[in-house]
């Protein structure tokens, strides 16, 4: 009946899930009244070179007349066209109208783009934010298809070898593979009610492979252990066995997991709060997939899964004993070594918006924004928009634009010709935020609006600061309260949040040396901006407090079990290392794509995973539990006498 189930969903899934791709959006729509723009950049030829002229002239005329275009800037039909500093480019720009429906918007952005390339010269380079936006999506759909088949042919291997059988390895990838169908059709319903971005399908749909991959694991593993100490009891009983032990860690797992996931709805960026919706639906799912379709699937096929194998003491055992032998300067060097690890991100992150620099070097859209940042703005910094409601002839005015300026690192401030309402405030490259900041404090007499691309990120950046501590009290007050039901302790859980902790500020760390300064960038294949995107730290904090508390949550239900740390680790450690090998397979799937933001996920997870499942699951952990004794059960008598009631 389950098959049938699960087989019914799969096949919806995969009908109905399908069409997704074609109602993701290519933004976040935070910017809905900007006017969208189509740039070129025309080089190689003498500028006014009459042939030139006339092409460019006979172009944008044509362009001028499209239905949709408000406006063309160019050196020849308007006040607004611009010359390089090379002498041999000049730019055209080209304003459409912002009320355009997202279909009609695209189909006009395609037709100037075919026009403006017909010019006749040695370089032309086209693109404009939506562009690079749609870039973006393409390229994040091809990466995830590219990544997802490389991951899945190693995860067959992988699992085949782990469990000394393609039979028993298909199970686990059978359950990820129908996690992944039906989270398909929640995020083609997810899509009804709001913007769903293809980044989001990428992470969302790997998170599930990875996390029913795990659950998997841990079922397949629990009932080859039952079979191996009760041989000829009969499956009905084994599999209960396997549910009352190895499904209930699934469950506190997936539990906690769809919890930390559910604290990126705090966040008012629609990106997050899809994300977080999506990851919800994908760890749930991957939990079902674990708690339901796997032990049928285990019923169905349990005479092609083999006996467990007689081995050494895995590496997590290893490093146990290491841990037990010596548990003070264990816990001391393994704490400093990832609060060293942590320094570049505490003291020197610089997060940005990605934009065209995010994109590979090879992409048309970066190339232009490089061009137009040496050749059209000399190095510096984009303008801030200030919008001035009052009579711009006025004294107060006046006196306000002064003020700007002679604040601090800004350039030039200049009202627009043909808007003299908005003035545009040039900062110096580097000072962006801090003039932001500046300007807003001014607080004229009169109504006054600072944007732009600076300015949004500064919002962007206090909005996650003012709404972080709530998605960090639902992370704290899910993960507690789910590891008190796992182990009846309060010790527990704090000890678990430390160490989550640490393992995030040292991965974090890691990522900023790798992707922002670029040490490495070229073995993967990237070329470092200088910059973390602004929104993969929260991402990071969400994913690695999530799977952290996985592994966390699969070694103490073990330990809890057997009553003894060393017995606990010996035995949940070789699925612990065989699923975050998995999982690591499965992230570096990211790394195979060309976006930097997603290489940065994957990279940065796969560290994650390394850290956790060595350093910490493997020595800090059983040190602190050695130190702390009978400590590590405590809980005030209340909470004692409440968990021994009902849990």
């Amino acid at each position: 009946m389950r098959l049938a189930v699960w087989l019914v969903l799969v096949v919806a899934g995969l009908i109905l899930g399908g069409p997704v791709f074609d109602r993701l959006t290519t933004d976040d729509g935070s910017r809905p009244d900007e006017s969208p723009t189509v740039v070129a950049v025309v080089g190689g030829r003498d500028v006014y070179d009459p042939a030139l002229v006339a092409d460019v002239t006979a172009i944008t005329t044509g362009i001028r007349a499209m239905d949709g275009v408000t406006d063309v800037e160019d050196l020849y039909g308007s006040p607004g066209g611009r010359i390089g500093a090379d002498n041999r480019s000049t730019m055209i720009r080209v304003e459409l109208d912002p009320d355009l429906p997202d279909d009609r918007r695209e189909r006009l952005e395609d037709a100037v783009a075919d026009a403006l390339h017909r010019i006749d010269a040695p370089e032309v380079l086209v693109s404009g934010e939506t562009l690079a936006e749609r870039a973006f999506a393409d390229q994040a759909v091809a990466d995830a298809a590219w990544g997802e088949s490389v991951a899945i042919v190693v995860l067959a291997i992988l699992l085949a070898l782990i469990l000394g059988g393609i039979v028993a390895g298909l199970i686990p990838l059978a359950a990820a593979l129908a996690t992944v169908s039906v989270t398909l059709l929640g995020l083609y319903g997810l899509t009804l009610f709001t913007g769903v971005s293809q980044f989001t399908v990428n992470v969302v749909t790997l998170l599930g492979i990875g996390l029913a991959v795990d659950y998997a694991l841990l079922m397949v593993a629990r009932f080859r252990e039952e079979r191996g100490t009760d041989p000829g009891a009969p499956i009905g009983r084994l599999l209960a066995r396997t549910r009352a032990t190895a499904g209930r860690t699934v469950l506190i797992s997936g539990l906690a997991v769809a919890a930390t996931m559910g604290g990126l709805t705090v966040f008012a960026e629609p990106l997050l709060g899809a994300m977080a919706l999506g990851g919800t639906v994908a760890v749930l799912l991957a939990t079902a997939a674990g708690l339901t379709l796997v032990p049928a699937l285990i019923a169905v096929a349990h005479r092609r899964i083999p006996e467990p194998r007689a081995t050494r003491p895995g590496l997590l055992a290893r490093l146990a004993v290491h841990a037990r032998n010596r548990p003070g300067p264990v816990a001391l060097a393994v704490t400093v070594g990832l609060l060293a690890l942590s320094l570049p991100f505490l003291f020197a992150v610089n997060l940005d918006d990605s934009d065209a620099r995010a994109l590979p070097s090879s992409f048309e859209a970066r190339k232009l924004h490089e061009v137009v940042q040496r050749d059209f703005s000399g190095g510096q910094a984009d303008p801030i928009e200030v919008t001035v409601d009052a009579d711009q002839a006025s004294a107060e005015v006046r006196d306000y634009l002064n003020t700007i300026n002679t604040l601090t690192d800004v350039v030039r401030v200049a009202p627009r010709p043909d808007e003299p309402a908005i003035v545009d405030v040039t900062p110096e490259s580097g000072a962006e935020h801090d003039v932001v900041r500046a300007v807003r404090a001014l607080n004229p007499s009169f109504p006054v609006h600072v944007g732009g691309a600076a300015a949004e990120l500064v919002d962007y950046r206090d909005s996650v600061a003012a709404r972080f501590p709530i998605a960090l009290l639902i992370v704290v007050l899910a993960t507690t309260t789910l590891l008190f039901v796992l182990t009846g302790s309060v010790i527990v859980p704090v000890k678990a949040l430390l160490m989550n902790a640490l393992t995030l500020l040292a991965t974090l760390g890691v990522l900023v040396v790798v992707f922002q300064w670029g040490v490495g960038d070229a073995l993967l294949g990237f070329e470092s901006w200088g910059a973390i995107d602004v929104t993969t730290p929260v991402l990071l904090f969400v994913f690695i407090f999530g799977l952290s508390m996985d592994y966390e949550v699969f070694l103490l239900a073990r330990i809890r079990e057997e009553d003894d740390v060393h017995a606990g680790i010996v035995k949940s450690g070789p699925v612990v290392t065989a699923a975050a090998l998995c999982i690591g397979v499965v992230f570096l799937g990211f790394l195979l794509g060309d976006l930097i933001a997603v290489k940065e996920i994957g990279f940065a997870m796969t560290v994650a995973l390394l850290l956790d499942v060595t350093v910490v699951r493997g020595l800090l952990l059983p040190a602190l539990m050695n130190l702390l004794g009978d400590w590590n059960w405590w809980a005030p008598k209340p909470l004692r006498r409440l968990h021994q009631r009902w849990f």
